[in-house]
């Protein structure tokens, strides 16, 4: 089940808009830009804001902690997220 992970920590649920999908609309309305789409470890996906640091948006200290395994030493996930299986990706 997708879930948004904000930068202020808060934790919502959304549903799509249409069926059992996120089209890129509504995942550049979650993060606000365009995305950028992270594979973690166990298998869900992270989508971003792929002009996250460029734009000064807050860090995001529980999403990087998802990324930890696959980050660089030192990076971090700025803005709000949303992690999801692929299969709620379109």
């Amino acid at each position: 089940m997708a879930e948004v992970i904000g930068a202020d920590g808060t934790r919502i649920r959304p549903v799509p808009k249409r069926g059992k999908t996120f089209r890129l609309e509504e995942l550049q309305a979650i993060v606000g830009g365009y995305i950028q789409i992270i594979a973690l470890s166990d298998g869900r996906l992270m989508v971003l804001n792929e002009e996250g640091k460029l734009k000064n948006l807050p860090p995001n200290h529980a999403a990087t902690e998802l990324t930890r395994d696959v980050l660089c030493s030192g990076d971090y996930i700025a803005g709000d997220v949303l992690v999801c299986s692929s299969k709620e990706v379109r």
